[in-house]
């Protein structure tokens, strides 16, 4: 059966003490009152991980960083390794996220560097795709988005697949306010199943977990996990609030 689960993106959000209070916030409500079937992520900004990883409880909840270098050490100033992201006690990595690959420049080519060293240091890749605004209005977001895992992640062997988290986000739906409808939502990442079937077999498309991503929030949330290929939400802003963020694990 694949995982549940409820990952919050901060961005470029808190400095470390309020990170560190938003933290032990959401440690407590879910230890609380969280639903013990959903796995929760916290995606915080690098200065945050080890302090972050510090204060919550590693059964409940785990810790990811928000992107990685692509080169395992070296002359790289200001970038964060995959050993680095390791020895703070993140056990996710965010990968391909739309504002990557657009404000950075990320190609097909640097992601594939980052999940091969992500999954080689024994982290999680949640990795994302997803189609701009203008694609979607000319029908065409199949087929970009099946390019994006084409060119990446279905490039990696069935084992190494099989230790994938997806996140579809479309572009037009990320902060905007405009959530892709429960339909839209569906129809796509049944669609990014499929695409597993067929180039993996039923098997590792049954264990995909895949995640929606874009302006969920908890007045939608139970609509979109109710669908029956989402398998749970990759956040944004309503990760920065707590009690938000706990109704959005609660949704399923």
């Amino acid at each position: 059966m694949r995982k549940k689960i409820v990952a919050g993106n901060w961005k470029c959000n808190t400095t470390l003490s309020e990170g560190i209070a938003l933290a032990k916030q959401v440690n407590q409500l879910v230890a609380e009152r969280g639903n013990k079937e959903t796995v929760v992520v916290l995606g915080t900004p690098f200065t945050h991980l080890a302090s972050v990883a510090a204060v919550v409880d590693p059964a409940r909840v785990s810790v990811s960083a928000q992107n990685c270098a692509a080169e395992p050490k070296g002359a790289f100033t200001g970038e964060v390794s995959v050993a680095m992201i390791q020895s703070t006690g993140a056990t996710y990595v965010i990968l391909g996220h739309s504002e990557r690959r657009e404000y950075y420049h990320e190609t097909s080519a640097i992601l594939n560097k980052k999940v091969a060293l992500t999954l080689a240091q024994g982290l999680t890749p949640i990795y994302c795709c997803g189609e701009a605004l203008e694609i979607r209005e000319a029908g065409t977001q199949n087929a970009f988005v099946q390019q994006q895992l084409e060119e990446t992640i279905f490039l990696l062997s069935p084992e190494d697949f099989g230790k994938i988290v997806i996140a579809y986000e479309p572009i037009w739906a990320i902060g905007t306010g405009r959530t892709a409808s429960s339909q839209q939502a569906q129809e796509m990442l049944a669609f990014i199943r499929g695409l597993i079937v067929a180039k993996f077999g039923e098997a590792a498309a049954a264990a995909c977990s895949i995640l929606y991503g874009g302006s969920c929030s908890p007045a939608n949330a139970q609509e979109l996990f109710s669908q029956p290929d989402i398998d749970g939400g990759l956040i944004g802003g309503a990760s920065l609030k707590a009690e938000d963020f706990l109704a959005i694990v609660n949704a399923f």
